[in-house]
C-alpha cells in the first residue's frame, strides 16, 4: 500500500511569537496508508482536534507539508480545498450536524448538490446510502423523529453517499449509549472492510481499542504510534 496521507514536520501555532503562543501541533509527522483504520487518541488539549482539522482540510498548518494522495494540500486555494473535502473526505461528527428542516433523504443528498451530479443521480445515491445504514424506509422522516443512534446512522449515510476514500469520524459515539455506540463502530469497521480509509478521533481508550492502529497525541506531539490486533466479527 502506498502512503495515502502524509504529513511532514507539521506545526499549528496560535499567537505565534507571542508569550501566549500555543503549539496545537508541534512538529508532527505521520503517514496513513490507503485502507487503514486509525484511531487518533488524546485528552482535551492534546491536539487531536487540530490534527483532524488539518487532515480533513478544514484548516491548514502554520508550517510543514501535508500530502493527500500525492497532492500538496498547502498549495491549494480555498475552492480547491472545498472540492477535496467534498469528494475525498466524508465527515461524521459527534453532534450529527443534520438539518432539522430537511428530511433524511434531503440531508444525505445535501453534500451531493455541490457536485456536478444531476438530481436523479443524487437522489439515487442518497437512497442507496440510507439503505446501507438500514434507514431507507425512513427517508421522508425528519431528524427530530429519530433516536440519537438513528441520527448518527443518517450522518454516516451522508458521509458515504459519494463514496469518498476517507471517512473521518470525530467522537462519533460520544453522544450515544454504549450499545448504540458499538453499532456505530461496527458500521465504521464494515466501511473499512469495504476499502475505506477510516480515521477515528477519540479521547476514549476503549473506543480506540477497536481500531487497527492507535496514534496517541499529547501536547501537540505524537507519543505513541502502534499497530494492534483486533477481533472484528
Amino acid at each position: 500500500m502506498a502512503n495515502f496521507i502524509e504529513i511532514k514536520d507539521v506545526y499549528k501555532i496560535y499567537s505565534e511569537g507571542l508569550e501566549s503562543e500555543v503549539r496545537a501541533l508541534d512538529g508532527v509527522s505521520l503517514t496513513i496508508d490507503r485502507g487503514e483504520f486509525v484511531a487518533i487518541v488524546g485528552q482535551s488539549g492534546s491536539g487531536k482536534s487540530t490534527m483532524m482539522n488539518v487532515l480533513g482540510c478544514l484548516d491548514v498548518p502554520t508550517r510543514g507539508t501535508y500530502l493527500l494522495d500525492g497532492t500538496d494540500v498547502g498549495t491549494l486555494s480555498d475552492s480547491q480545498l472545498s472540492h477535496i473535502r467534498n469528494r475525498q473526505i466524508g465527515f461524521i461528527f459527534q453532534s450529527y450536524n443534520l438539518l432539522a428542516g430537511l428530511n433524511l433523504l434531503e440531508n444525505v443528498e445535501l453534500p451531493l448538490t455541490y457536485t456536478n451530479m444531476d438530481s436523479i443521480d443524487r437522489k439515487e445515491k442518497a437512497m442507496q446510502a440510507l439503505e446501507k445504514v438500514g434507514l431507507a424506509e425512513r427517508a421522508k422522516s425528519f431528524p427530530k423523529q429519530l433516536s440519537g443512534g438513528q441520527q448518527q446512522r443518517v450522518a454516516i449515510a451522508r458521509a458515504i453517499a459519494d463514496a469518498p476514500p476517507v471517512i473521518m469520524a470525530d467522537e462519533p459515539t460520544g453522544a450515544l449509549d454504549s450499545r448504540t455506540g458499538k453499532e456505530i463502530l461496527a458500521f465504521l469497521q464494515q466501511l473499512n472492510k469495504e476499502g475505506s480509509t477510516v480515521i477515528l478521533i477519540t479521547h476514549d481508550n476503549g473506543i480506540a481499542a477497536t481500531a487497527k492502529r492507535i496514534v496517541r497525541l499529547s501536547d501537540g506531539k505524537i507519543i505513541e504510534d502502534k499497530q494492534q490486533e483486533v477481533d472484528w466479527q
